[in-house]
């Protein structure tokens, strides 16, 4: 049975880190779902605007597209904050998994306000993630891991819930 995971958690709580490990890991291509964004969304969160259910619905479907079209397998990185948002991939991949990574607002926004290199998500943006955020935690086929954790360490937790989950 191939792996489709969701590594899913407001920004900077190191989605791209745990997601790349564990493609890595499970030998699977990983898809950073920042990558699907529409330029008029990468522009409005350039510009500290937040978005709303409109601007992640085509996104949603872009990245239900593209799991499906992995049919060996993937890990995903989105931040999949409502559970709205989780059950739509889930109509496109119903044997989706979702690893959540919990973090603290402050924490979070240290994280982005240090990120080299120009991501067009601004600090300002973090409260208003928290704000959307629904945990998943309580949802079946979710993983809940610490992010303050070292990424080997999550990977590792991870890849046991896998290997337990699996048939």
């Amino acid at each position: 049975m191939p792996t489709k995971l969701i590594v899913m958690g407001v920004a900077g709580c190191g989605k791209s880190s745990l997601g790349a490990a564990l493609a890595q890991r499970l030998g699977v291509p990983l898809i950073e779902g920042d990558d699907f964004h529409s330029p008029a969304s990468r522009d409005k969160m350039g510009r500290g605007v937040a978005l709303d259910d409109a601007d992640r619905a085509s996104w949603l479907d872009r990245l239900g597209e593209e799991l499906r079209r992995h049919e060996s397998g993937a890990v995903l990185t989105c931040s999949a904050l409502k559970q709205a948002y989780r059950q739509r991939l889930r109509q496109a991949e119903p044997r989706l998994r979702f690893v959540y990574l919990r973090i603290d607002p402050e924490l979070a926004y240290q994280r982005v306000s240090a990120r080299q290199g120009g991501h067009f998500f601004q600090p300002s943006l973090v409260a208003s993630q928290f704000a959307t955020l629904e945990s998943p935690e309580g949802e079946t086929g979710v993983f809940t891991v610490d992010a303050i954790l070292g990424t080997p360490e999550q990977a590792g937790r991870v890849t046991d819930w896998i290997a337990s989950e699996s048939p």
